[in-house]
């Protein structure tokens, strides 16, 4: 018989690597967490007392006429946020990625221009398409002229109908360059055989394109919806700098980061409610968990049995 092999002793010192991460990311991020949920199911009085309240929060959230409206009016337009960046921004990101691996020279000063405004303070964004924008001072209107549009000028910003559409087109401009370098990076790691045989075949280039370079980035397809739809849930800076905390005109550019903000810490006569704040940021958490999970279940394993 052979001896047994002996176990090897577990690496101990992995965790000394680990400690300060964990510990860091424990005291920031975990425990805030928790602590934001646990707030949720108390009720703060006039002296600072917490009282044990179980659901009653999330019951007047859903049922008051102060909370209600505002909650699914909030909720409505961070749907309508979210579908304008995937319907928009992902797939011109996509053209463009698609478009720089192609080839061609200048390569890196396009894909730098690109992604520069991503990198910018999301206040200079603000202001400076306010400036744009502006019915008074703004250029939109006399650029728009030169090309005979003027007639089709509107302060987009100033209308119920159009502000939510406007900014969500500001953040696309914005942030379009985060999908593109993501798509980018997966097309020019597609092996070169692979694209040369399908030339051989005589392939176009869309047809190589559709069908054996899109199934190859599918992976990368997923997160970057998933990162589309966890980041526009999250989206406060860029509304609450153009429009302020009451995300005006009539809080038709209202998502649920200004709403949190607002209830939480109040605006202008409206009191803070601390209770009531962590109950918005506990269905925050919420709605980003079911889409994150939902992408885990049926997307991310579909892609994995097609991979294989």
């Amino acid at each position: 018989m052979q001896p047994a092999k002996a176990r090897k002793p577990f690496p101990t010192h992995i965790l000394v690597f680990l400690a300060p991460a964990v510990l860091l990311y424990t005291l920031f991020m975990v425990y805030p967490l928790l602590n934001s949920l646990r707030l949720s199911f108390f009720e703060i009085g006039p002296q600072n007392q917490t009282t044990f309240v179980g659901l009653d929060n999330y019951i007047k959230l859903f049922t008051d006429e102060n909370f209600a409206p505002r909650f699914w009016g909030a909720l409505g337009n961070n749907v309508v946020f979210f579908l304008v960046h995937m319907l928009v921004q992902n797939p011109i990101g996509l053209l463009l990625a698609a478009l720089l691996a192609s080839g061609g020279r200048g390569r890196g000063f396009y894909r730098s221009v690109l992604f520069m405004p991503t990198i910018l303070s999301v206040v200079i964004i603000g202001f400076i398409w306010n400036l744009i924008l502006s019915p008074l001072w703004g250029v939109a209107q006399t650029m728009m002229s030169w090309v005979g549009l003027e007639q089709f000028y509107k302060p987009w910003l100033g209308l119920e109908s159009t502000a939510l559409v406007t900014i969500s087109l500001i953040s696309v401009w914005q942030f379009i360059g985060i999908p593109m370098i993501l798509f980018y990076t997966a097309l020019i790691g597609i092996p070169e055989e692979l694209t040369e045989a399908s030339r051989v075949d005589g392939a176009s280039g869309w047809a190589t394109f559709w069908r054996i370079k899109f199934p190859l980035i599918l992976p990368t397809v997923g997160i970057v919806g998933i990162l589309t739809y966890v980041g526009n849930f999250n989206a406060f800076d860029l509304i609450y700098t153009l429009k302020g905390a009451n995300a005006g005109p009539e809080y038709s550019t209202d998502i649920m980061g200004t709403f949190f903000f607002r209830t939480y810490f109040g605006q202008q006569l409206q009191l803070g409610n601390p209770s009531m704040g962590a109950t918005v940021a506990a269905m925050m958490f919420l709605i980003i968990l079911v889409g994150v999970l939902v992408y885990l279940i049926l997307w991310q394993r579909r892609v994995q049995s097609y991979e294989l």
